[in-house]
């Protein structure tokens, strides 16, 4: 018993002491996250339900959520010569719409609307319609989606902060290329 009590008096010490900005104390800001997208994330998304592995494998088993993954494509690594071949793998969750940077903010008017374009099309214009935004642990990339379509009425927002890490915990992943019509259309708007 004074095992127990000594375990659960060193938790409580250890949850008061973290620092004001730790995951455990970092409140949700009001707006979008605007700083760099890798970094402690909060516990919560307001208007959204936030998932385990847990959760995602029994909302997958009930129904057929859109997985959202906003992951940032990887870049051509510096000083590597432009005649290299050079082909990433994006590995993600089998059957995910991967729209890299879909997640960023400020995201410019344009692919903003692009983006709530893009998750209407996969929705079927559905607002009820489950949707799971994600991308890698400590991403406020895939927080910020959440949130952009939980202010657009999407009702039924599931956000995954373990993201692809936390999936391949327990599964396999899969290798996906962007999402073609996110690419094109972006690639449309960045000529304009």
């Amino acid at each position: 018993m004074m095992r127990l009590l000594t375990a659960a008096t060193a938790a409580l010490l250890l949850a008061a002491a973290a620092p004001a900005d730790s995951p455990v104390n970092l409140p949700e800001p009001e707006g979008f996250h605007t700083g760099v997208q890798q970094g402690y994330t909060p516990p919560t998304l307001t208007g959204a339900m936030v998932l385990d592995i847990d959760g995602l494998d029994a909302l997958m088993a009930q129904a057929e959520p859109v997985l959202i993954d906003v992951a940032l494509a990887d870049r051509r690594p510096a000083g590597m010569a432009a005649d290299k071949p050079w082909l990433p793998a994006h590995r993600t969750i089998p059957n995910a719409v991967w729209m890299p940077n879909a997640g960023a903010a400020p995201l410019d008017p344009a692919h903003e609307a692009l983006f709530l374009e893009r998750v209407a099309e996969l929705t079927g214009g559905d607002k009820a319609k489950p949707i799971v935004t994600f991308c890698h642990p400590d991403c406020w990339g895939s927080w910020n989606a959440g949130k952009r379509l939980v202010q657009q009425g999407y009702s039924r927002v599931h956000w995954f902060p373990t993201g692809i890490e936390g999936w391949q915990d327990r599964h396999e992943t899969a290798v996906v290329k962007e999402d073609a019509a996110w690419s094109q259309r972006s690639a449309g708007l960045a000529q304009r």
